[in-house]
């Protein structure tokens, strides 16, 4: 309690600072939380519908096996964006050019989708990371300027002018980097097994694009 009586002494601005951060510590928290689950379920349905596709006999029985393991839909945005292609006019710009071409394109606007809903959230924690101490530190400097402004209007010194308004800048620089620090580690942390579960959807949609021309071309 003697840090938030401390924090609620001050003015508005001290307050409205502590209450910023508080805001950006409890959302970039959700974040890490929600997202290890997620990234980390990713991970595991990612490698149980790739097994599951190579191992069906056919295309149709392929995607009804993987749909029963993507709970996250890596795998069916891929597979649903291939099947797009039979019905596109053949007159319009989709079927323009040759069958790699059309499945390349449409390959990757599903795989831009599926990753920007693994991406969701880094944002948020890198602005975090890297604004907190900095609101952290404005709250330092308004500690300060308090001080010295009792100072001022008092025209002497005395240790109970400043040690509230020090004490309250001294908590404020804790709390910013208290905020940061966690949600730099897990940005750099969770933005590594992004970039893994990116590799293996970029895999699959070169070796799946690979199948399907051959398959036409056969």
């Amino acid at each position: 309690m003697g840090v938030v009586q401390t924090v609620m002494q001050g003015d508005a601005v001290s307050r409205s600072v502590a209450l910023l951060l508080l805001a950006m510590s409890v959302a970039s928290w959700v974040v890490i939380l929600w997202k290890g689950w997620l990234l980390r379920r990713a991970g595991r349905d990612l490698q149980r519908a790739t097994v599951v596709f190579w191992q069906a006999p056919d295309l149709a029985a392929a995607e009804q096996q993987v749909a029963r393991v993507d709970a996250r839909r890596l795998l069916i945005p891929l597979l649903q964006a291939a099947k797009t292609l039979d019905l596109a006019s053949p007159q319009s710009l989709a079927a323009a050019g040759d069958r790699s071409q059309q499945l390349t394109r449409v390959l990757r606007d599903a795989l831009h989708g599926v990753l920007n809903r693994l991406q969701f959230g880094q944002v948020l924690l890198a602005t975090v990371g890297s604004t907190a101490p900095f609101v952290g530190l404005l709250g330092t400097v308004w500690g300060i300027y308090n001080a010295l402004t009792a100072i001022g209007l008092e025209g002497k010194f005395q240790i109970e002018q400043v040690s509230g308004p020090v004490g309250e800048a001294l908590v404020m620089t804790a709390a910013g980097l208290a905020v940061a620090i966690p949600a730099v580690l897990a940005y750099n942390v969770l933005g590594r097994l992004v970039v893994r579960i990116e590799a293996d959807l970029e895999g699959f949609a070169r070796d799946l694009r690979e199948l399907l021309v051959h398959e036409v071309v056969a």
